[in-house]
């Protein structure tokens, strides 16, 4: 049986993926100080190793870093909706630039629509 990781093409589909989403993110006013120094590529790594897992990939995040923990792990941050619509932009022309079927790229839209959602931690 295949899983949505194996029908989109594997690692190679999430690389680009990811890729393109921190080159946006590198750019974005709101998303770039969140991130320490040299801590971009880091962040794509375990992004990229995240989604492949979550898509039926390689357990590789959790063998590494144990369970996501979504919530918790983003807690110290501050992510109020202005946070979530840049990070949903910026995913937005990532998945949009993805040379994949229409209907593959909805389900990623989907997922990242009610991820970035469940992560606001700040209203104002």
């Amino acid at each position: 049986m295949s899983t949505f990781y194996d029908e989109v093409g594997g690692s190679a589909l999430f690389a680009d993926l990811v890729s393109a989403f921190y080159v946006r993110v590198a750019a974005d006013p709101i998303l770039r100080p969140m991130y320490p120094p040299g801590e971009l590529r880091t962040a794509a790594e375990h992004l990229q190793k995240f989604l492949e897992q979550y898509f039926g990939g390689p357990t590789t995040y959790s063998d590494e870093r144990g369970h996501p923990r979504l919530r918790m792990r983003h807690a110290g941050f501050h992510i109020n909706p202005a946070a979530r619509d840049s990070w949903l932009s910026c995913m937005k022309e990532a998945v949009e630039g993805l040379s994949i079927h229409e209907d593959k790229k909805d389900q990623l839209w989907r997922y990242f629509e009610m991820a970035a959602e469940s992560l606001v931690n700040q209203l104002d």
